[in-house]
């Protein structure tokens, strides 16, 4: 090995041929989870899951029943029997933050009075605050490159500071949930400048919490180096927090959450598994390969404006001649929603208004193509089971990039958000937990006799 080489990241050819032997070994002939009737991905054909449990907490819907038959329909998304939709327009109403609210319903199935929801917001507030030393002992060394990372080896350190780290019962779990609640900003932001001072040389900013700011404010606060921000800023971001705090105990990171729970483990390490989980390119990550994706088109498309030319650009991505070469087109398309996902169509009216306001209207123009050609031109290419759409990270990485955010803070930021659906989905295991979760899976290799070593 040469010197200097990072041992730790090296792949030798030893180990590239093990892999390949290991591929080998594990290969499974597609035709058998036909026949065995394997719901790979725990879904059909048609998208439907598996049902693998019941919950309060939140409800998608995405078909109506015509004549005997259920057909797609427009997305709708039910927090606590609430439609989102109602909910966010209530708060825009009344002209104030919703964070603290919905996360309020989202755990205690009620919505707050005022009095209820100051007692509740001021505990939060209370909580913003990390043990002694712990941005300089635990943020600040060996910061990574990825924000996901370390986040979570910052929450699974958190354990070591609390004397009831593995005490499962409700109220001390309900403590913690809401500790990290408050948290998540705090630990993602700081381990994002700690990055971007050791990683990439810039100023290290790190600003102190602050008890009286929403959380969507306080994110700005703390990201930012002046600290400064407009209403319409924080306002925007408000609504996408709360458009990403629940989805249902379906999606990955909270069936996550509902299997690692069911273990009766600590709340650190289910957090920290649910974590994991998010940060994948198919769950919390899909916002960032949109933004990254649209880059590509507007390098390579010569005139936005040419319908034509855009709809050639998509047919590159499907046919993985563009972009990542993953025959995918970003942002379009959900495991659920077929003619709309609602979050989607919350945010493209308040995306509008911060277009104009920062300037977007030509690159907001392009996204609205891509939305109408794209579902046109998945149709033409593949074979579908469901009708498309633009989903929530079609427009909420453009949002983010509208707001200056750094890409490395995508993903944490929809964990700042879901760690609330999270918290509420582990409530809610620990509250009917009966017995641990433990799909079937079938073996379907042969028998083997052993050989002795002098004959293998």
């Amino acid at each position: 090995m040469e010197k200097g080489t990072n041992i730790y990241s090296e792949v030798t050819p030893q180990i590239i041929d093990l892999s390949k032997l290991s591929e080998n070994s594990d290969y499974i002939d597609p035709d058998l989870f036909t026949r065995f009737d394997v719901k790979r991905g725990l879904r059909d054909l048609n998208g439907k899951g598996v049902l693998t449990g019941l919950t309060h907490i939140s409800d998608i819907r995405a078909k109506q029943v015509i004549n005997g038959e259920e057909v797609p329909a427009d997305g709708e998304l039910y927090y606590r029997g609430y439609n989102i939709e109602d909910l966010i327009g209530g708060i825009t109403k009344e002209n104030r933050f919703g964070f603290e609210e919905i996360t309020y319903l989202l755990l205690f199935g009620k919505l707050p009075s005022e009095s209820e929801l100051k007692s509740f917001t001021d505990t939060l507030f209370f909580y913003r605050s990390l043990p002694t030393s712990f941005v300089r002992d635990i943020i600040m060394k060996a910061p990574s490159r990825d924000m996901m990372n370390t986040l979570a080896r910052s929450v699974l350190t958190l354990y070591s500071y609390d004397d009831r780290a593995d005490d499962t019962s409700l109220p001390n779990v309900l403590r913690q949930c809401m500790q990290l609640i408050s948290l998540f900003p705090l630990l993602s932001i700081y381990g994002y400048q700690a990055y971007n001072h050791y990683h990439e040389g810039n100023s290290l900013f790190i600003h102190p919490p602050k008890d009286n700011l929403s959380t969507a404010e306080h994110i700005l606060y703390l990201l930012r180096p002046d600290s400064k921000y407009t209403e319409l800023e924080a306002r925007l971001l408000d609504i996408c927090l709360i458009l990403h705090m629940e989805h249902g105990g379906g999606n990955n990171s909270s069936f996550t959450t509902h299997v690692v729970s069911s273990s009766m483990t600590d709340t650190y390490s289910v957090i920290a598994a649910a974590i994991g989980s998010l940060k994948g390119p198919r769950h919390g990550g899909a916002n960032i390969k949109v933004v990254n994706m649209f880059d590509d088109m507007e390098a390579n498309v010569d005139n936005w404006e040419d319908d034509e030319e855009v709809k050639s650009y998509l047919i590159k991505l499907l046919n993985k001649q563009a972009f990542d070469k993953q025959g995918l087109i970003y942002g379009i398309g959900h495991a659920i929603y077929s003619k709309s996902d609602p979050r989607a169509r919350v945010l493209k009216g308040y995306v509008e208004k911060l277009a104009e306001a920062k300037g977007y209207e030509k690159e907001l123009a392009l996204y609205e193509k891509v939305e109408r050609l794209a579902p046109e031109v998945i149709s033409g290419e593949r074979k579908m089971y469901k009708g498309v759409s633009a989903n929530v990270d079609f427009y909420s990485g453009l949002v983010y990039k509208m707001l200056g955010l750094p890409l490395e803070l995508y993903t944490p930021i929809f964990a700042m958000a879901r760690i609330v659906g999270w918290s509420a989905h582990r409530m809610e295991e620990l509250s009917n937990n009966s017995k641990i979760i433990r799909p079937a899976y079938k073996a379907i290799g042969p028998n083997k006799h052993y050989v002795e070593m002098k004959d293998r």
